[in-house]
């Protein structure tokens, strides 16, 4: 019996220790890792996103053979003393062909890349409004808007908290399976929303760890650089063993015609029985030219760095090096790296990874405000630390939860309501994301009372409003595109609509819980001993004590499931 109580004793005192280690690695980065995941969520849509951003670009994919030879043509024309050629013939997501090719004396500070669409069909390129469109939500995720590297090393300090917060959380769960299929929002209060975060963190529990642990594997080389550096006395060396299809070959410095591209890419598509994804040129109209193809990652989970390719003589058209069986590691990695992207995925996995992506940002944003719930339970009255310190959280819970999906809502409707031909829009795009979010921030902590509902409600209105301002500045609105099917356009315009539905309904719970009157917190564990023995000596039987304190001996509490009751104070949602 000892030995069993021991026992007991350890696991209950292991849990607790996670359970610190949980609330305080998920709380210290909790807001940037909410921006994280939001926008990591949108960026699963980034080609979409980009396409409903510039709505005056209407083009129609072509095989990827005829892209190659119009591209060929424009870069032969336009750009025949560059580096290097990056040709991405289109696709259903991305039915413009993308060209980029470096100019071989770049300016002071500049790597000297030149980004160009073209129309597949007449072959000329294509200039819609300025916009960094669905790359902003991509970069933001992994770089948050801050100079390199300082950006990525914040996002995976922020990650690595983020894989310590769900192994611990995995730790903490005593009943993690029937915390899958427990949600009790009748309830109200703390046991709604923690029923709703453990039922968020365990619906998506292998798909987070995943997507965190492929996230931290993405920057490898930056976070653990030793390895490489004892190995390898030139990081080019590294690069260029491992990414294979992106090696740089010198040129020889003697002219002579690049041979045409779409017979090569003809060849590798009835070799691979797929796509190509990708064509780099080096040193087009030299001797030492090479034209190097990738399969397309659509193909296959692994990253299209990592996927198999084709390298051809870029004079004669010979095949010098090909890779089709790649090694155990390379494979490894590359499905790592390309289960974290998703650009395999097919449009019904693509919104399966949207939404349980989601599902890790309510998980997020759930403990945040959980963190609150708990500290306001057992705050002492007139502690004036503690009741700043929960004054600023929640103010920054508010001001990250709503104020980034306004951001969201302040992006899009900047890209409708800027004049098209404005120079530099798209930075001003970008500043209305983060005047919108600095602004939620303030209002946040001006208006303490009201700023979860106002906020929300705000949030709301913004996301119904895209698609209705959609309607008087484009042609392609609900009312078009729906008949038409063009699913891109109103697929976003219906997706902004169940958005502002769903922040409109937690901005009217909101509202209710702040008019509902707060009711006195449970009773913190000294507090119901101390009950306990003075129902005992006054001559208590000891079944009725029993009955009367069923969760006397409780653990204390903490943001783990099933641990005592709590009614909110204020306006926390």
């Amino acid at each position: 019996m000892k030995a069993g109580k021991v026992k007991a004793q350890g696991e209950e005192g292991l849990r607790q220790s996670m359970s610190w280690l949980h609330t305080w690695a998920g709380l210290i980065f909790g807001w940037v890792l909410f921006a994280m995941f939001l926008t990591g969520s949108l960026a699963f849509f980034r080609p979409e996103i980009t396409r409903w951003m510039q709505p005056e670009i209407q083009v129609q994919p072509t095989p990827a053979v005829q892209a190659a030879q119009t591209a060929q043509r424009y870069l032969s024309e336009h750009a025949p003393d560059a580096k290097r050629w990056f040709i991405t013939p289109p696709s259903n997501r991305e039915p413009l062909i993308q060209l980029l090719y470096q100019v071989p004396k770049p300016k002071p500070g500049e790597r000297g890349f030149v980004r160009i669409k073209l129309d597949p069909v007449s072959g000329q390129s294509v200039t819609g409004r300025e916009t960094r469109g669905g790359e902003f939500f991509y970069r933001f995720h992994f770089e948050l808007e801050t100079a390199f590297p300082w950006g990525r090393w914040l996002a995976s300090i922020a990650g690595m908290f983020m894989l310590v917060a769900i192994i611990s959380g995995i730790i903490t769960h005593k009943k993690i399976f029937t915390d899958f299929f427990t949600f009790r929002p009748k309830k109200g209060g703390q046991r709604a929303w923690m029923d709703g975060h453990n039922v968020l963190s365990v619906l998506g529990l292998p798909f987070h760890l995943m997507i965190t642990f492929s996230g931290l594997v993405l920057f490898m080389v930056m976070l653990m650089p030793a390895g490489i550096q004892a190995v390898y006395e030139n990081p080019r060396q590294y690069t260029d063993e491992v990414f294979k299809s992106f090696k740089v070959t010198p040129p020889l410095n003697q002219p002579a015609p690049l041979t045409p591209i779409a017979p090569l890419v003809e060849q590798a598509q009835q070799h691979w029985q797929g796509n190509v994804g990708r064509v780099t040129v080096n040193n087009p109209g030299d001797a030492g030219a090479t034209i190097t193809l990738v399969r397309d990652a659509a193909d296959g989970v692994s990253f299209g760095r990592l996927a198999p390719y084709m390298r051809f003589n870029g004079v004669t058209g010979a095949l010098t090096e090909s890779e089709d069986d790649l090694s155990a590691t390379v494979k490894t990695a590359g499905v790592v790296t390309g289960l974290h992207l998703g650009l395999f995925a097919e449009p019904l996995l693509r919104w399966f990874y949207f939404l349980v992506s989601l599902a890790g940002t309510g998980m997020v944003g759930t403990g945040l405000v959980l963190w609150i719930a708990k500290r306001r339970q057992k705050a002492r009255p007139g502690d004036v630390r503690e009741a700043f310190s929960l004054r600023l959280v929640d103010g920054l819970n508010a001001g990250t939860i709503a104020g980034v999906v306004l951001g969201v809502a302040a992006f899009f409707l900047a890209n409708r309501l800027l004049p098209a031909d404005m120079p530099g829009r798209q930075i001003w795009e970008v500043r209305a994301f983060f005047i919108a979010w600095g602004g939620s921030l303030i209002y946040a902590f001006l208006f303490q009372r009201r700023k979860w509902q106002d906020l929300l409600g705000i949030a709301a209105a913004a996301l119904a409003l895209v698609p209705v301002v959609n309607v008087f500045t484009t042609s392609r609105h609900l009312g078009v595109s729906l008949p038409a099917g063009d699913w891109v356009m109103a697929g976003f315009d219906l997706t902004c609509l169940a958005s502002a539905l769903l922040f409109g309904w937690m901005a009217r719970k909101a509202a209710r819980t702040r008019k509902s009157p707060a009711k006195a917190p449970a009773k913190t564990r000294p507090e119901r001993a101390a009950v306990a023995k003075n129902a005992v000596a006054g001559g208590a039987p000891a079944a009725t004590i029993a009955t009367s304190s069923p969760i006397a001996q409780a653990p204390t509490a903490h943001i783990a499931p099933n641990h005592g009751a709590y009614e909110p104070r204020g306006d926390t949602p």
